[in-house]
């Protein structure tokens, strides 16, 4: 079975809780992908808004071009603003993404009007400079990572085998892009990487540290930006431990570098 594990797909997501990007390669560094969750939205007191609030957010997809981030409506794709990768950076700012308190930039007040005018609430667009060091909790971490505007880990690994079994249980298969991974797998049984403590995939080596715990935004369509039940309800019946519904690892990279379509993946206990 080993020599049958692949990766299939890996994702970003550049700006937390907007649409997220297919790439066919991507650099591995400590606190996540690179690009991955590097911007944030923010409400008037620097708290992180997402699509558990606003799931109108999954219209909004973000693209990465040679020097900016494209984004745009998916309902209109006329509708769009491109936001320069690198900049001249204004004052520090506090922001909060649940407990965690860090330093972030703004990136510019036009960035705020569309934002706000799309999602009918003010925010603001911040950026996490290369200077700052949100660490994931000590209790998961292996080498004191850091981590980016993630809502906790810098990765998340899911088997395609774990989505056909639940779907093999909905009325309406559900596609992968309801769980937000970074690194989706081909081969090996349902929820094989529940069951294993480090991988390889190519040279890289990465650590698996927990079951993620799944909310409400699973339930919201990231097409059209609806919330319904499922696939959550249905998650629940089965993969409930402790209260929490588990679908997908968390991750910390025990080593950086290139990954891509198509690499090995070796579990290794």
């Amino acid at each position: 079975m080993q020599n049958q594990l692949t990766v299939q797909d890996i994702y970003v997501y550049p700006i937390k809780s907007l649409g997220g990007i297919r790439l066919d390669e991507a650099w591995v560094e400590e606190r996540g992908f690179q690009f991955d969750r590097r911007w944030m939205l923010v409400n008037s007191e620097g708290g992180f808004v997402s699509q558990r609030e606003f799931p109108e957010m999954a219209i909004l997809q973000v693209l990465i071009a040679q020097d900016s981030l494209v984004v745009f409506d998916k309902r209109n794709r006329s509708s769009q603003i491109r936001i320069p990768i690198n900049q001249e950076m204004a004052d520090p700012i506090t922001v909060r993404v649940w407990d965690d308190e860090v330093e972030a930039v703004k990136v510019g007040d036009e960035f705020d009007r569309w934002f706000s005018e799309k999602l009918g609430v003010k925010v603001s667009l911040v950026k996490m400079p290369s200077t700052t060091r949100r660490k994931v909790d000590p209790k998961y971490a292996k080498n004191g990572e850091s981590v980016s505007f993630a809502d906790g880990m810098p990765y998340l690994l899911i088997g395609q085998s774990s989505l056909n079994d639940l779907n093999a249980r909905l009325s309406e298969h559900v596609p992968m892009d309801r769980f937000r991974p970074n690194i989706v797998f081909r081969g090996g049984a349902p929820f094989a990487e529940d069951k294993i403590n480090f991988m390889k995939i190519g040279n890289l080596e990465f650590s698996l540290i927990k079951p993620c715990a799944r909310c409400v935004l699973t339930t919201v369509d990231q097409d059209t930006g609806k919330k319904g039940k499922e696939p959550l309800k249905t998650l629940a019946s089965f993969r409930t431990k402790d209260n929490k519904v588990l679908f997908g690892q968390n991750m910390v990279a025990l080593s950086n570098g290139k990954i891509k379509i198509g690499d090995s993946v070796e579990f290794m206990g």
